[in-house]
């Protein structure tokens, strides 16, 4: 990650602890489909680079993602086991929130990938995110993904220990452990290379990074 992009996350990350405290005060272009390993498979978009990432164009690659992921998810949906728990793993920055567009508290949804969430919600799909944030700001974080729409099962952000593990490696175990509690992961949704290496999802879907500009 560059330099850039750690103090823009540095700087969200404070405003999003500033913001809660005084709210409690009162009271990572077209797509194409490749094969992950035999057991899965992944959607992701063309490379694009530039100084600068468009919104516009950021939101429409976004979109060209889903829309392969929403028919995928509708039919495994419908084909639940009986018994059977089903989940979606999500990462979060630039994936379900717009955390590089903006410095705004709570950060607003990336609306295409929050459209398929809430379908799945709303089909008794639990969801989970796995992120590399810091674990001091889990509580900003929960309130951020509930508060734009977004029902949190699970929320998975690094220990002090997990600082110093390969974040690809991180990931995987905290996927293994959503499986280990008996949840099918029908799907994992991210935005980098790292977010969905090492298995443990049926399908994984990538959003557009741009040459880890929104990493």
């Amino acid at each position: 990650m560059t330099l850039r992009l750690w103090a823009r996350r540095i700087a969200v990350s404070t405003a999003s602890a500033a913001a809660l405290v005084a709210l409690a005060v009162p009271a990572e272009a077209a797509t194409t489909a490749t094969s992950a390993s035999p057991a899965a498979s992944t959607a992701t978009t063309t490379a694009v680079s530039s100084a600068d990432v468009d919104y516009d164009t950021w939101q429409k690659d976004c979109q060209a993602v889903m829309d392969q992921a929403l028919p995928y998810l509708k039919q495994r949906i419908a084909n639940t086991k009986p018994g059977e728990k089903q989940a979606i793993v999500f990462d979060i920055d630039n994936t379900t929130l717009e955390t590089d567009f903006g410095f705004s508290y709570p950060q607003p949804p990336n609306q295409p990938v929050l459209e398929v969430a809430e379908y799945a919600q709303e089909h008794g799909v639990s969801l989970f995110f796995v992120t590399a944030r810091p674990g001091i700001i889990y509580s900003v974080t929960d309130y951020n993904l509930e508060h734009v729409g977004y029902q949190v099962s699970g929320l998975y952000v690094r220990s002090f220990l997990d600082l110093f593990k390969n974040v690809a490696e991180y990931k995987t175990a905290q996927r293994a452990d959503i499986e280990s509690k008996g949840y099918t992961i029908i799907a994992n949704i991210g935005n980098s290379a790292t977010d969905l290496s090492g298995g443990h999802a049926e399908k994984t879907y990538k959003l557009p990074d741009y040459d880890g500009q929104l990493s």
